[in-house]
């Protein structure tokens, strides 16, 4: 298998538009593909793909194994950028060994490990057993397709989930998650004509990926917004006019903004809280995310403002609210076992204001205990909360003989171990491991960098690693 016709086939899918929850068009393509190769393919109610290849002369014996990644991506970009996910290609470059979307995500999660699955089926030298390339839709916002997956659709029962992001680890374990949403009422109240209207803006961060990314103390725009609102509202009555911060729940928010007036005699001193903000986050953010930045600027601003009591009440949960790692496994080393995402604020129409959380763990007690702590934060506040989207972990097993197999291969194609791992994020493994105990299951991959973020990249290097590894799997089973 040719890592060069992996790469061509996935330059082909970032021409596709696939965000999660609009999958037809790849899904569309996937079926395509299928027929020009005259392979067996089909789809399910909910738009999952399973593309077959039949067993090689003399492989007939040999147990089918089952590719696995899903078909959808996250849609992020820059402040300003003018790109439409569904009518453009992603623009990507290669720069230093490395495939970059700079202004926009990539998609390489997962579609490098759909463009490996495609291409294995297509290789002519490569002589195995059956083969089911598995593709399921919508897992960025819910892990849909896996929920809804029908016993019988696929006939392995060695999975081989290409959805990982470190090429030289082999991951047995992952956490589970639940989404928080917390919905704010306000009554719109007139604007004080007489008072300044401003727009702080938070921006720069990196953001990144809320399972792996989350313990690598990157810059939270909504937490740093409601610490400059609060600093301000404990000196000076203020109106907040308009807030807006993150997107994705599975997102480290990168940018947040409020518009707020202010009586101008207060003009001095909020220009002094914002001055040290800005200063003291910039400090503290230095290391992990040197590009965080703030501005406040004078702006015309005709908003009705959200009335006195819910705002203060908006603003004091929102720095009450918990972000981050959690806690570190007693057990496995260095794993994130607990974790929370303060990921979105927005206003919706009916003078509503959500936000959106998501909340991490392997341990079913744990991530709910997370998730009822973030109830309790928003509920006081005035909020009402709910939870929604649950999926459970994918617990390790450690006499799995992939997993025996894998180890071997590996420290046999590159002369030095793999390295066992429980990834904090959560992998539709976790789904497939409740519905279809008897599958055995690993996730490997080739090394991505800031998924779900613009920036992110896929290392080539690693990819031609990625891709013998694979094939050598495929074809010694």
């Amino acid at each position: 298998m040719d890592s060069n016709k992996v790469l061509d086939i996935f330059k082909e899918i970032t021409t596709v538009p696939r965000e999660s929850g609009r999958e037809e068009k790849i899904i569309k393509w996937l079926l395509a593909f299928a027929k020009k190769h005259n392979l067996q393919a089909k789809k399910d109610k909910v738009g999952n793909v399973l593309i077959t290849k039949n067993a090689d002369a003399g492989m007939e014996k040999v147990p089918t194994i089952v590719m696995q990644s899903h078909s959808d991506m996250v849609c992020e970009k820059n402040p300003g950028v003018k790109h439409d996910f569904e009518k453009e290609p992603i623009k990507y470059c290669i720069e230093d060994g490395w495939m970059i979307a700079k202004e926009t995500t990539l998609g390489a999660d997962c579609g490098i490990g759909m463009a490996a699955q495609l291409a294995a089926l297509v290789d002519p030298k490569m002589k195995t057993g059956k083969l089911e390339a598995l593709f399921t839709v919508s897992e960025e916002t819910g892990l849909d397709g896996a929920a809804a997956l029908e016993p019988g659709f696929v006939t392995g029962k060695i999975l081989l989930n290409l959805d990982s992001e470190e090429e030289g680890e082999l991951c047995i374990g992952c956490n589970g998650g639940i989404d928080t949403t917390a919905v704010f009422n306000y009554t719109p109240q007139p604007q004080t004509k007489e008072f300044l209207k401003y727009k702080v803006r938070v921006f720069g961060g990196r953001g990144g990926h809320s399972g792996d990314d989350i313990n690598k103390n990157r810059m939270n725009a909504n937490q740093v917004l409601m610490r400059f609102l609060y600093k301000v509202m404990d000196k000076h009555r203020i109106e907040v006019y308009e807030l807006d911060g993150g997107n994705k729940r599975n997102a480290i928010p990168r940018e947040a903004y409020a518009l707020f007036g202010f009586p101008k005699n207060a003009k001095s001193s909020i220009s002094k809280i914002f001055k040290q903000v800005r200063e003291e986050v910039k400090a503290e953010f230095a290391i992990p995310d040197s590009n965080v930045d703030m501005e406040l600027v004078a702006v015309e601003c005709t908003h009705k403002a959200i009335d006195e009591n819910t705002a203060a009440a908006l603003v004091y949960a929102g720095v009450a609210c918990p972000h981050g790692s959690y806690k570190i496994s007693d057990t496995i080393p260095g794993l994130i076992e607990i974790s929370t995402n303060f990921a979105s604020i927005k206003m919706k129409p009916g003078h509503k204001i959500v936000i959106g959380s998501s909340q991490r763990s392997a341990i079913v007690s744990e991530r709910r205990w997370m998730a009822q702590q973030m109830e309790a934060c928003w509920a006081l506040a005035g909020a009402k909360v709910t939870h929604e989207g649950e999926y459970p972990g994918w617990i390790p097993k450690l006499d799995s003989p992939i997993l025996e197999h894998c180890k071997k291969v590996y420290k046999k194609l590159f002369n030095t171990d793999a390295k066992v791992i429980v990834t904090p994020a959560g992998l539709e493994c976790g789904l497939f491991s409740q519905k279809f105990p008897e599958w055995d299951m690993i996730s490997f991959g080739p090394t991505l960098r800031g998924v779900h973020a613009p920036g992110e990249k896929l290392n080539l290097a690693s990819l031609d690693k990625f891709v013998k590894f694979l094939e050598k799997i495929l074809t010694s089973c």
